[in-house]
């Protein structure tokens, strides 16, 4: 299954052992998460993640679209990563990344802000690309992933002024803090993956007001 295929991957990079399944928190009918949209956002998001206070600490659901998950089934982006399944791929990995960050968090009762959630999705994305990518095509950094995820990307018009400024920061903060990791790590197309992977690590280990100083820096 693609989400926890997903999810290992994001796993395995980030040394993180988390004990549950994303697919035990997934939820694909939209109609079920009516009750919890705001009344104000006229959107349908294919991805979405969402956290409640509950008596016993806290309820978490994955929403992702069927019919996007349906796709992935039918084109394994683990197997081959291509234009054909790259946006589905991105969502998708966002959803579970926003999963895998969050619990992981909650677990250790430390708090986490939307625009930390976001940036570590965008780092979350860029970061397990190039590793599937090299992985698939036989080695090598593949150098245009910066350019194909962060360059050119639009935003959903419908948002509100504070979501989009917060998407907004993320990924200007996830393209510097990526860029640097091209400029720190790889050279002539060759990276030094075991001080690569230390510093994603240290990373995504970082509370959120340091992540992004971190990011900026």
């Amino acid at each position: 299954m693609v989400l926890r295929g997903l999810q290992s991957l994001l796993g395995r990079l980030y040394d993180v052992d988390l004990g549950y399944d994303v697919y035990d928190f997934l939820v694909t009918d939209r109609r079920a998460l009516a009750a919890a949209q705001p009344c104000n956002d006229h959107r349908a998001p294919e991805e979405e993640l969402l956290i409640a206070e509950t008596a016993d600490g806290a309820g978490v659901a994955l929403y992702i679209d069927a019919a996007l998950l349906g796709r992935l089934e039918r084109e394994d982006p683990l197997g081959a990563l291509t234009e054909s399944n790259l946006a589905d791929y991105c969502t998708a990995l966002e959803g579970v990344s926003h999963f895998l960050y969050s619990t992981w968090r909650l677990d250790r009762d430390a708090p986490v802000s939307l625009l930390e959630l976001e940036t570590q999705a965008e780092v979350d994305k860029y970061a397990a690309t190039v590793f599937l990518l090299a992985d698939q095509r036989g080695g090598g950094y593949p150098k245009q992933v910066h350019a194909r995820l962060f360059e050119g990307v639009s935003f959903d018009a419908r948002l509100e002024p504070e979501a989009h400024h917060r998407y907004l920061t993320a990924h200007r903060c996830a393209a510097q803090y990526c860029r640097t990791l091209e400029r720190r790590f790889v050279k002539r197309g060759e990276a030094r993956i075991e001080a690569l992977l230390r510093e994603l690590r240290r990373f995504y280990r970082l509370g959120s007001g340091a992540k992004l100083r971190h990011a900026l820096g």
